[in-house]
């Protein structure tokens, strides 16, 4: 039986990865930019519009600096506009569950599910820094374990907000419009490590239950979790052979915390270059590279594992003499370090360089990631659907190197390719986000009913 492919489009920026200065290139934060992704990802009969979320802006050696976008508007404010310009895609926003309080995030996204009529999904994220963490009241001095502890218990609180109204809980008067509430409705009360609430939810549950919620995780831990506790992941695997051993592996804890291993989606972010010939591609794919690994990208790629200013060092030059500075505060703040061990990445890192004769620019090079598919069309469309129907994934979170209008081209000359060999939908199955993943529905009580 023939997979279908899950997309989804996020809006890049927060990175080196987007092409600041091309001609194409439009705002990071107007709203014509994400309508403008948003609407034509629903042309490609997309599932999700998804969006990252930014709540400091970057900084070198304690000043802010243009190197990644200015600003991101608030979610939860762009998706509750995108629910009016669409009618089936998805909204799937990141929200930090460091900094935000049950009640209200329960109410934020519930509110956005009825907005839109059942499309929301919430994104759950953890604070990785004290940095971020000084624009809240708490967050900077959370430790690592506690970060977590608190990320598991908002959304089981959550969850029991959405629940607190059952099926049977509320009814809608036809004359007057007003809800005639079931006295128990909304009642809650929560007692926990984290959280000591209760009262009463306001908002009645959703068109589709309650929100989907996404999750990332990688550690045997937060493998657990996700798979406990999520209805779609986002996997760091793009290439075939880890991707396969990492959904193996998700889909195995889903069974054994007593899930439906198809009620867990995984997808992975993914990028693409084509052109009309697979050499016309992959030239397109060097010259985006080129333009992305810029003098000032390549510093501060480096800046942020040395630890230390490397303004004097040439790009086209040997690496570093010096060690990372592993004592110092981080001279690049705001963006989360995917290196854990300086030393060993540097020590790494010279070793490649010294084998291969390496500028920092040539590593620059080697270490930064390429598009995930660079091909015509049809080569592409081959190559993601293979991906996909051999356990890679159950889909993919698509980018691109042009916003907003990158995506164009993939909807237009890719998507009729996937539709005509049956991977990919032509129509939206229904008018919910968990409709069209194929995702259960909650019952009456909450619990979740496989289709």
């Amino acid at each position: 039986m023939t997979k279908q492919i899950i997309l989804a489009a996020y809006v890049g920026g927060v990175n080196e990865h987007t092409l600041w200065e091309h001609p194409e290139a439009g705002s990071q934060i107007a709203f014509s930019t994400f309508k403008h992704v948003a609407q034509t990802a629903e042309r490609g009969r997309f599932d999700y519009f998804f969006l990252a979320e930014g709540l400091a802006l970057r900084a070198r050696d304690g000043v802010i600096f243009d190197h990644d976008i200015a600003g991101r508007p608030d979610t939860l404010a762009v998706l509750a506009s995108l629910a009016a310009v669409t009618s089936h895609i998805g909204l799937v926003g990141t929200l930090n569950a460091t900094f935000n309080e049950p009640y209200e995030l329960a109410r934020q996204l519930a509110s956005l599910d009825h907005l839109s009529g059942g499309r929301a999904g919430w994104n759950v994220v953890t604070s990785f820094d004290a940095y971020t963490g000084a624009n809240f009241r708490r967050g900077g001095f959370l430790p690592y374990a506690e970060r977590y502890e608190r990320a598991e218990e908002t959304v089981a609180t959550v969850r029991e907000l959405w629940d607190s109204w059952n099926e049977d809980a509320v009814a809608a008067d036809k004359a007057t419009g007003q809800f005639l509430a079931d006295p128990s409705a909304g009642a809650f009360a929560h007692h926990g490590r984290q959280f000591d609430i209760e009262g009463r939810f306001t908002v009645p549950r959703s068109p589709q239950g309650r929100p989907i919620v996404v999750q990332a995780g990688v550690s045997p831990a937060g493998r657990d979790f996700a798979a406990a506790n999520s209805d779609a992941i986002f996997s760091p695997y793009s290439r075939l052979a880890e991707a396969k051993d990492f959904y193996a592996d998700i889909k195995q804890r889903a069974r054994n915390a007593g899930r439906n291993p198809d009620d867990v989606k995984i997808l992975p972010g993914t990028s693409f270059v084509l052109g009309d010939t697979q050499a016309e591609a992959e030239e397109k794919a060097r010259h985006v590279k080129e333009q992305q690994l810029t003098d000032r990208t390549i510093q501060v790629i480096f800046e942020q594992v040395w630890n230390r200013d490397l303004s004097d060092y040439d790009p086209d030059g040997p690496l570093p003499d010096v060690e990372p500075d592993t004592t110092a505060p981080d001279f690049i703040q705001g963006r989360a370090l995917i290196h854990g061990d300086r030393h060993a990445t540097v020590a790494k890192w010279r070793a490649l360089a010294e084998e291969r004769g390496y500028t920092l620019r040539e590593l620059a090079h080697e270490i930064s990631g390429s598009a995930d598919y660079v091909g015509t069309p049809t080569r592409v469309a081959d190559q993601l659907d293979a991906f996909i129907q051999e356990d890679g994934a159950d889909g993919v979170v698509l980018g691109s190197h042009l916003v907003p209008s990158g995506l164009d081209e993939f909807v237009d000359r890719v998507v009729p390719l996937l539709q005509e060999r049956g991977s990919l939908r032509t129509e939206y199955e229904g008018t919910t986000l968990r409709e069209n993943l194929g995702l259960p529905l909650p019952d009456r009580d909450g619990a979740l009913v496989s289709r």
